[in-house]
């Protein structure tokens, strides 16, 4: 363990409700997320950035969180996969995985949500090319990508008829 001079203090908002706490420089977002918060949703998947499985969302845009340290997060707001769910009721997205199948192992799932979420929030009409494109950053070895998209698909089109 570092003596205290090593430490940094951060303050982040996560889910809407702000932490500060004391950190080593290096360690990285997704652990900050884990250990130091106990908000395990956020998964590692393969250390090298590639998976998207710990994606996040800071200050509203989706980003890796293997590849941040918290000390670039200090003063930032964060929505992890847990930060979805409201009062107890799951976000329509969440829903719509489970209904159109968009997972089966579920390791993906995390990093799929948030890179979806933060694309309905700037764009609520995506049209398929721009759910591709978004969950582009995102490995799935399981479902073959279909459900998924059809999942963002079908919340999309719930937004559509809604209006």
């Amino acid at each position: 363990m570092p003596n205290a001079a090593q430490l940094v203090t951060i303050e982040v908002t996560v889910n809407g409700e702000k932490y500060r706490r004391q950190v080593e420089p290096r360690m990285l977002l997704v652990e900050f997320i884990r250990e130091e918060l106990d908000l395990t949703g956020t998964h590692i998947g393969c250390d090298t950035s590639y998976c998207g499985a710990c994606t996040v969302q800071l200050n509203g845009s989706p980003v890796k969180s293997c590849t941040l340290l918290a000390v670039q997060a200090d003063g930032g707001e964060i929505l992890t996969v847990e930060g979805l769910e409201k009062d107890g009721q799951l976000h329509p997205l969440q829903k719509s995985f489970s209904e159109h199948h968009g997972l089966q192992c579920g390791y993906c799932t995390p990093g799929m949500l948030m890179s979806a979420h933060a694309l309905l929030e700037q764009n609520p009409q995506a049209d398929r090319k721009a759910i591709r494109k978004a969950l582009a950053g995102n490995v799935c070895r399981c479902t073959g990508y279909q459900n998924i998209l059809k999942a963002v698909e079908a919340v999309v089109n719930e937004t559509k008829g809604g209006q």
